[in-house]
């Protein structure tokens, strides 16, 4: 399996080599289209004006051999006979046609018509045909010159200095990408490593990477999902811990009193008293199961829960009449103030959450203590209370009773059941439907829940 590094390596070269053709064959369609007509015009202007000076010269040959040495090839062809100035043509191939008509007063365009390759060879190529031809008078004979510039003579530093500097672009922009190809494997590799770890020994990893990039945001969003992996996976190994136990435990009571009514000596008294707690223990049960259940079909948040408008008031005041029986019989004293609310929610969800607070009130409450419940509908939201004046709670546990299996000390000396599921379930339900809910507590004092509802 190939790195990403030499994969990034390769690709950068790839990419490098066909940008290099792509701009070669661009450069010589402009070439071919646009700069050997021009090219062709420019040495056509230079040989004429050549042959005009060469008419009032004394001596034809010295003239040409003198402008030769400038940095042009000149072929000088007249009535049986041919002569070459300055650097020799590698082939000599221009055709007796177009050396007729030079001698007949037309110009030779050779630069302009030279066939079109997939090289610059308009420029380069040392042909004879690839020049420009002038008819030339001299002392009344009649002769074609024909001219092309000295490309080595002319170009032959540039040549190498071109060539060097390409050679040192490209092993300065190769080693410019090892290194900053090395610079942006190097954090993914230890991203990768990062992973693997987690895989291996857990999500107690430290990720030293420290970017402003893409990478770095990666390696941050890494960082988050990591600590909130190992959060869940804490709350997962205690979920499992809490379920067990609360399940482990009843059902030993059960099966301790059940053994205990096989003793045929057993006062009636006895039997119903282990009846009772077999019964209490099987009813806790229930509740546990009832509630997991609850939680887990909230668990998934864009589960679609079906919705319909719901008169909170006429659903809190059925919950207030039935379980009147219990606040009377714990002489509490209760007290409601209900606006008239419609409010679109899941019903049921919605009055597990009701149902929740309320048995919470009454069963952490003192006898004759009090409960309040009040509704109000203000223009921006809804809001609801439920105050009890009961055992409270100490600051430091505002913040985990809606934690799952979560218990206060002081409810877990008391003798009343609860499973700690109750206030995570208020919690999902009301942020299932765009609320907030928020706790005031004074240990010894009371409790207050208020719970806040957008006009939906």
């Amino acid at each position: 399996m190939k790195s990403l590094y030499s994969k990034f390596i390769l690709t950068t070269l790839v990419i490098m080599l066909i940008s290099s053709v792509i701009g070669f064959l661009f450069a010589n369609a402009y070439y071919q289209n646009n700069l050997k007509p021009e090219n062709d015009a420019k040495n056509m202007e230079i040989a004429t004006s050549i042959a005009g000076f060469a008419e009032n010269q004394a001596d034809l040959e010295e003239y040409l051999s003198h402008t030769a040495a400038t940095g042009y090839q000149l072929f000088l062809v007249g009535q049986g006979e041919s002569r070459f100035y300055g650097g020799e043509f590698k082939e000599k191939n221009v055709s007796q046609e177009a050396i007729d008509d030079v001698l007949d007063g037309q110009p030779y365009h050779g630069m302009k018509e030279f066939p079109k390759q997939t090289f610059v060879t308009g420029f380069f190529a040392n042909e004879l045909k690839n020049s420009v031809g002038v008819p030339l008078t001299y002392d009344g004979t009649q002769y074609a010159l024909f001219l092309r510039p000295d490309i080595k003579l002319l170009f032959n530093e540039i040549h190498l200095l071109l060539g060097w500097m390409v050679f040192v672009i490209f092993i300065l922009s190769l080693l410019a990408e090892l290194v900053w190809s090395a610079m942006l494997i190097r954090p993914i590799r230890k991203l990768s490593h990062a992973t693997n770890k987690v895989r291996e020994e857990g999500f107690d990893v430290h990720l030293d990477i420290h970017r402003r990039d893409e990478i770095g945001q990666l390696a941050q969003n890494f960082k988050e999902m990591i600590a909130r992996l190992g959060k869940l996976d804490k709350l997962r190994k205690s979920f499992v811990s809490n379920v067990s136990h609360d399940i482990q435990t009843p059902l030993l009571n059960i099966q301790g009193y059940s053994r205990l009514l096989e003793n045929n000596a057993l006062s009636e008294e006895d039997r119903k008293s282990y009846l009772r707690v077999i019964q209490e223990e099987a009813e806790r049960m229930s509740i546990l199961s009832k509630q997991l259940l609850t939680l887990s079909s909230l668990e998934p948040k864009e589960k679609d829960h079906s919705r319909k408008s719901v008169d909170l008031s006429a659903q809190l005041k059925s919950l207030l009449h039935l379980y009147y029986w219990r606040i009377d019989e714990k002489e509490l004293s209760l007290t409601y103030t209900l606006d008239e609310v419609q409010f679109n929610g899941n019903p049921e969800l919605l009055y597990t959450a009701w149902e929740n607070l309320l048995t919470n009130a009454i069963k952490y409450n003192e006898p004759g203590g009090s409960i309040e419940v009040m509704l109000k509908d203000t223009q921006d939201q809804i809001e609801l209370t439920f105050t009890d004046t009961g055992i409270g709670l100490d600051p430091s546990e505002k913040e985990q009773i809606f934690d799952r299996f979560y218990r206060a000390d002081l409810a877990r000396t008391r003798t009343q059941q609860g499973t700690g599921l109750g206030l995570s379930i208020v919690k999902e339900i009301i942020e299932l439907h765009q609320g907030d809910i928020l706790v005031e507590s004074k240990l010894g004092k009371g409790t207050t829940f208020t719970i806040t509802l957008p006009h939906l």
